[in-house]
């Protein structure tokens, strides 16, 4: 893990630089473990982890007044220089407007002003701590610095209505650690803090004047170009000296054994558009896009394109025949990774302990097994479905903006995948009454599902969509909460109602793709935790700001034809060159991972519900133990429950065993009890409701 932490004090104090830090026990000085000063007193900031040279870089205007920019970012020296002056009179979105995925942060004067990014995979916390506040990119250092305990509300939100704003609220795992939403910088003035947006309010009392269809996806192609280049232009990594041969194993499978990836640049070739593009992108650029010569496959430049074969779950034949056919291009290196049945969800639940709970937990193994086999620069696909893909809501923002004609085609699709000819007018009644639907009452229609217990939904594409056309919706695990954790988020989402008289600003389609964008987001930032190979970067430029940015400005009606993704995309790769892809290209499949999952669960099912003999989110009052363990049971059996919901189960459970086995803390000048959690989780009645208070 990575991140950067510091801190706003009340009063200013006369300490230098190698000095900085307040005073612990014994009088040792209190700082991150294994960090990096980047400045110091009054207000302090570390970089922690193991940051590239390339990765932390701080612009000084003079001794007041600096920039500090940690990840990837395009920016010149110069650029940073005029952001930073910029900032200084308030202006902050110039901040979050260059290429690359990054954090930044500004001090002028006692001023300190974090921003986070749009989508949430960079996400910033804080905290009150010695009359001041505390920041960090992760929650647990701070939990650590406050001993905080868990917050239960919202753990018990996380699993009843995890796309629901008005639910989680700005909490976290570890009470009193709060999160900045996307898009929002956090600014701190001698201890004081403020949430601040960055990004245009649109109104809703106009409709958005019409985009011109062509010029946005122009603008998606420009945006993925430069995420893309950026990253070309980093300076190559090579991860370590290979120790020496082994017996009856070539270079690349003691790489894989000891966990080394290949030194230069790769990308994930799952047959899908969203890798495809990257990749193609990637290897089709002016650089040097791929491995270095004398090291590692002796591929010279030719990117190194990572496929994962599934001997396990079939399914993906097609794909995998498109990727083949990708990789014909002469500079990429195809790589093909098997996976058994000890590569399939839920087949191996060690790992590390990560920042926050996710349901990738169960899937990061399968993972790791493909990306051990990738380069020190690794390109995914992840996001693209997510900025690129029209939510079902959106249907009614069509109706709000008069554009009923544009209905035809997606409704028209999902006719011919149901058979019903009734189909177009139950979908058209429910876009109909999501458009007449105030966000408040959304939010008491949800408060009074989860109060009488109201899961089941239809089932197939047009179910889907169906339940999908509203403001807020339970979260797949909530049927198997306790009726005491579900009175629980239903109070905080009648607190939220009341609270939410004007709504939340957007329409109801924008408003449903940011929360599941940011819900996807949190879970890669997971994954990246958990599947995490030394020395390795995963770059997910679908999520960066401008790409982000881009994806939003194309119009609804592009983005509710069926394919529009795989057309954008499409389009996207003919403007860089890029015409020679294969039949079928872009054809959506979900079934194999569905079938992957429900495979690993059945073969996993003993340990499982060995798992939940005495489980932790029993102790913590949100679930009753038998009820999970006869869900396990059930949908091993192959009973049509919901499996995204039990993964978010087993996940929480597992990250709270983590949580509670570790015995480190992450800073020096405390003792070893000053961390998270310290007292564990104690069982008992009422445990939510200190937890669940609207803040």
């Amino acid at each position: 893990m990575r991140w950067l932490v510091g801190w706003s004090s009340t009063a200013a104090r006369a300490l230098g630089a190698e000095t900085a830090g307040a005073t612990g026990y014994d009088g040792e000085t209190l700082r991150p473990v294994g960090s990096h000063l980047l400045w110091g007193d009054p207000d302090p900031l570390w970089a922690v982890g193991d940051w590239r040279p390339d990765e932390v870089r701080v612009v000084h205007a003079d001794a007041q007044n600096r920039i500090a920019v940690l990840g990837i970012c395009g920016a010149s020296d110069e650029e940073l220089r005029r952001g930073l002056f910029t900032a200084r009179g308030g202006a902050l979105r110039h901040l979050t407007a260059w290429p690359g995925s990054y954090t930044a942060v500004v001090q002028a004067g006692r001023r300190i002003t974090v921003c986070g990014d749009l989508a949430g995979a960079r996400p910033v916390f804080h905290a009150p701590w010695e009359g001041g506040t505390a920041y960090a990119t992760a929650a647990l250092p701070l939990a650590d610095l406050t001993e905080a305990n868990l917050d239960f509300g919202h753990l018990a939100a996380l699993l009843a209505a995890p796309e629901v704003p008005a639910a989680l609220r700005d909490t976290t795992p570890y009470e009193g650690v709060r999160r900045v939403a996307p898009g929002h910088a956090l600014v701190l003035r001698a201890g004081a803090r403020e949430i601040a947006g960055y990004e245009p309010v649109a109104s809703l009392a106009v409709a958005a004047p019409p985009a011109d269809p062509d010029r946005a996806v122009d603008a998606v192609r420009d945006a993925l170009v430069e995420a893309v280049r950026v990253r070309l232009a980093a300076p190559r990594h090579v991860p370590g000296l290979d120790p020496g041969p082994v017996p009856g194993m070539g270079p690349a499978e003691r790489r894989a054994a000891r966990g080394m990836p290949v030194p230069g640049i790769g990308a994930d070739l799952s047959g899908g558009p969203a890798s495809g593009t990257l990749a193609l992108l990637a290897a089709g650029l002016p650089g040097r896009p791929g491995t270095l010569l004398g090291h590692g496959t002796g591929a010279g430049e030719r990117l190194l394109a990572v496929t994962f074969n599934d001997l396990a779950v079939g399914g993906r034949e097609a794909e995998l025949e498109r990727a083949g056919a990708l990789a014909a291009n002469p500079r990429l290196h195809h790589v093909v990774v098997t996976g058994a049945e000890d590569t399939l969800p839920y087949a191996d639940l060690d790992g590390p302990l990560t920042d926050e709970p996710g349901p990738s937990l169960v899937t990061a193994a399968r993972h790791r097994a493909r990306l051990a086999a990738g380069s020190a620069d690794h390109f995914t696909g992840h996001g693209a479905r997510q900025v690129l893909d029209a939510h079902p809501a959106r249907l009614a923002d069509l109706l709000l903006d008069r554009q009923r004609r544009h209905l035809v085609r997606p409704v028209a699709a999902l006719t011919r995948a149901d058979g019903s000819v009734l189909v177009p007018a139950r979908v058209y009644g429910a876009a109909r009454r999501l458009s007449r639907t105030p966000y408040r009452t959304g939010l008491e229609a949800l408060a009074e599902r989860l109060m009488r217990r109201r899961f089941d939904e239809p089932r197939g594409p047009v179910g889907a969509s169906l339940a999908a056309l509203t403001w807020a919706r339970p979260g797949p695990a909530a049927r198997w909460l306790t009726g005491e954790a579900l009175a629980e988020v239903s109070v905080l989402l009648q607190t939220g109602a009341d609270r939410a008289a004007g709504g939340p600003g957007q329409r109801p389609g924008e408003f449903r793709a940011r929360t599941v964008l940011a819900r996807h987001a949190a879970d890669l930032r997971v994954l990246e935790q958990a599947a995490e190979v030394r020395s390795q970067r995963l770059h997910a430029p679908f999520l960066d700001n401008q790409v982000v940015r881009a994806c939003r400005d194309l119009p609804e009606a592009l983005r509710v034809k069926p394919g529009a993704r795989a057309a954008v995309l499409r389009t996207v790769l003919e403007g860089a060159g890029v015409t020679d892809l294969p039949p079928g290209w872009g054809t959506p499949s979900h079934a194999s991972s569905a079938a992957a999952a429900r495979t690993g669960l059945r073969l996993a099912a003993d340990s499982l519900v060995g798992l939940f003999d005495t489980p932790l989110l029993a102790d913590a009052g949100l679930v009753e133990a038998r009820v999970v363990r006869k869900a396990l049971r059930e949908a091993a059996a192959g009973e049509p429950l919901p499996l995204d919901g039990l993964a978010d189960l087993v996940s929480l459970e597992l990250w709270l065993g983590r949580l509670l086995a570790r015995r480190g803390t992450c800073w020096t000048g405390t003792p070893a009890r000053a961390r998270a959690v310290p007292a564990g989780i104690a069982p008992q009645r009422g445990a939510l409701r200190a937890g669940a208070r609207p803040s």
